[in-house]
């Protein structure tokens, strides 16, 4: 009996001593796992960051428009050539000369009709509390984000009367008519200018 129950005990003892060898063997795996992610981390990029801003910087220079290029130099005897050129050219290069840097140039304005619309819902809300300036405000704005706005004009010229500007008033009465001239304030829009026309 004492050699089976020594036999009995010694196999749960090597079934323990397997498990613990797999456990630490499974821990050291993941251990080594860990650490070698870390230093990949921490090891430094092939490229430092100024290396890559120069690259970057390189490529920027460096354009594709290089190729389509059209030249536009004239050929070499051209003057030879055509000597009467260059008197006909100094005509059109003289009108070419702007007067100021403006001239030659078109403003754009962003078109944004939402903008514009919920500029003159804020309009009338100021209009309906009697502030006219603020109002108008909202309305020049309106017309800023929607050239020719119609119902923006018509309460931009309401405003302009109000406020004491009857020139300005009339303008965009008639922007207003200009737009719509059957609209639903053109007949508000000519009671107005025929009264600021005995006004003045």
């Amino acid at each position: 009996m004492p050699s089976e129950a020594r036999s009995v005990a010694l196999v749960p003892s090597t079934l323990l001593k397997q498990y613990n060898r797999r456990v630490r063997n499974r821990f050291l795996i993941c251990f080594l796992a860990l650490v070698t992610a870390f230093t990949l981390a921490q090891s430094p990029p092939d490229k430092t960051a100024s290396d890559k801003a120069a690259e970057r910087n390189r490529e920027a220079q460096e354009s594709s428009s290089h190729d389509t290029r059209i030249d536009i130099r004239p050929p070499k005897d051209d003057a030879k050539n055509h000597p009467a050129s260059k008197d006909a050219v100094a005509d059109l290069e003289a009108d070419a000369v702007p007067d100021t840097i403006t001239d030659g140039v078109q403003e754009f304005h962003p078109w944004n009709p939402m903008k514009a619309l919920k500029d003159i819902e804020v309009g009338d809300y100021y209009f309906k509390r009697k502030n006219y300036k603020a109002a108008l405000d909202r309305y020049k704005e309106a017309l800023y984000y929607k050239d020719n706005d119609a119902i923006a004009s018509f309460r931009l010229a309401v405003c302009q009367e109000k406020l004491g500007d009857k020139t300005e008033a009339k303008k965009y009465y008639e922007q207003y008519l200009k737009i719509l001239p059957d609209g639903p304030f053109a007949k508000d829009a000519h009671v107005s200018l025929d009264r600021l026309a005995k006004v003045q």
